[in-house]
């Protein structure tokens, strides 16, 4: 019985690494696979909005996701919020002067009554 349980070892360890080395009907090893790549891409046309963020999955790769996808994503994400700070600061800044403008009309105005 244990010869048998040998041999039955033997012959599954050989069948695998001829599959695996590309013995048999092929004509080298296994083919390799495509990597996956991002499914729900970030619009390259338009400004991320929250959907996109809240659709956006990253294939698993060997060691957990592609570095590459993510750090792509994370960089555009980076970039579009940098964009956005600095135009929210742009308008607070217009919107403060255009306040002091009016503001400052304002105290100028002289409190005169017309006389008939």
């Amino acid at each position: 019985m244990f010869l048998f349980l040998v041999i039955a070892l033997a012959v599954v360890v050989a069948a695998v690494t001829l599959a695996v080395v590309g013995g048999g009907e092929g004509s080298g090893p296994l083919p390799e696979a495509a990597p996956e790549r991002l499914q729900d891409p970030l619009p390259p046309d338009r400004p991320v909005n929250r959907a996109d963020i809240e659709t956006l999955r990253f294939p698993l790769a060997a060691r957990g996701y592609r570095m590459a996808d993510v750090d792509d994503a994370l960089g555009r994400l980076g970039a579009e919020l940098a964009e956005r700070d600095a135009r929210i600061a742009d308008l607070e800044s217009a919107l403060a002067g255009a306040q002091a403008a009016v503001h400052h009309v304002s105290m100028e105005k002289p409190a005169q009554e017309e006389r008939p």
